[in-house]
């Protein structure tokens, strides 16, 4: 068995992108810059969101925090919203999820630009993905495709099983791996909570990607020999040993099903790293699409 170290592979990203920003800004051009809206005092999201900030200092980014109230309204979201989208020096920006119950996501999330949407979840992007054309790719998905690649995993006539559904997860993956490319060419199917027999899906799985948000939903009685193993849960339980009095435990019964997987990854130190990296790759390449060929 071998990890799929999110931690060491985005580390790796992040290096090459300081590189790459350090070339243009040497040439004379200003710095990529991300902004982050974070709404409420979620800790999950605060936590995240301070990460992300933390990226962008080890990259070369600049990086911009708009700290919203809890009671924020809808409208004065949206006005920030327009704010960001018309400001020339800002190359990408996220909404940080979830929001308040008194604020549609939806209706967020259509009202940010797409050439800005670091996300990538803008309709149109989602849309252009669908259709194989140049995008910004949802982040979790771009850092599964770009872990799967780095490690020399071959999906080619693979059989892949996607648990979970999630316009952010689960139906972008299953889109993306079915695709022509490296990774791409799998035979996909996605499975959902109303999924019957779900363990003879996952049997015959030479890959398994599990998105259900459900703890230790995946068990090793689940899993072929030899299978690779993608865990995007991250899953909040009680543990009385930490001094936290909880612990992140993902979607996958790791201590048991790491002795039939060839390849897993850990949580946390899995896919969370790597989604926060695609964030920059796709910040790096709007700042390259809309500044930098704009300057030339």
């Amino acid at each position: 068995m071998q990890l799929l170290d999110g931690n060491k592979t985005s580390k790796q990203i992040k290096e090459e992108i300081k590189t790459d920003v350090a070339k243009h800004v040497a040439d004379g051009y200003r710095p990529p810059h991300l902004a982050a809206v974070l709404v409420g005092s979620n800790p999950a999201s605060q936590s995240y969101v301070n990460y992300k900030i933390k990226d962008c200092s080890m990259v070369g980014f600049k990086s911009t925090l708009h700290e919203l109230a809890d009671d924020v309204s809808e409208k004065d979201l949206l006005i920030l919203i327009d704010e960001l989208n018309r400001q020339e020096d800002l190359d990408g920006y996220i909404v940080q999820l979830p929001l308040p119950k008194h604020i549609n996501e939806d209706k967020i999330i259509q009202a940010i630009d797409p050439i800005k949407d670091a996300d990538g979840f803008h309709p149109t992007n989602l849309g252009r993905m669908v259709l194989d054309l140049p995008t910004y790719l949802p982040a979790t998905p771009y850092g599964i495709m770009e872990m799967l690649e780095r490690y020399h995993i071959d999906t080619n006539g693979k059989n892949v099983v996607v648990l979970g559904r999630s316009n952010i997860v689960g139906r972008p993956m299953s889109i993306l791996l079915s695709q022509k490319g490296n990774p791409g060419n799998a035979t996909v199917i996605l499975c959902h909570s109303r999924t019957e027999n779900i363990k003879e899906f996952t049997l015959n799985a030479d890959i398994i990607i599990a998105a259900l948000g459900v703890a230790n939903f995946l068990t090793a009685d689940m899993v072929s020999d030899g299978a690779v193993i993608v865990d995007v849960g991250i899953n909040r339980v009680e543990d009385n040993t930490s001094k936290s009095g909880f612990k992140l435990i993902g979607d996958v019964d790791f201590d048991n099903v790491k002795e039939k997987a060839s390849y897993i990854t850990p949580v946390p130190g899995g896919v969370g790293p790597m989604t926060r990296a695609m964030l920059l790759k796709n910040t790096l390449h709007a700042y390259k699409r809309n500044y930098l060929n704009k300057e030339d």
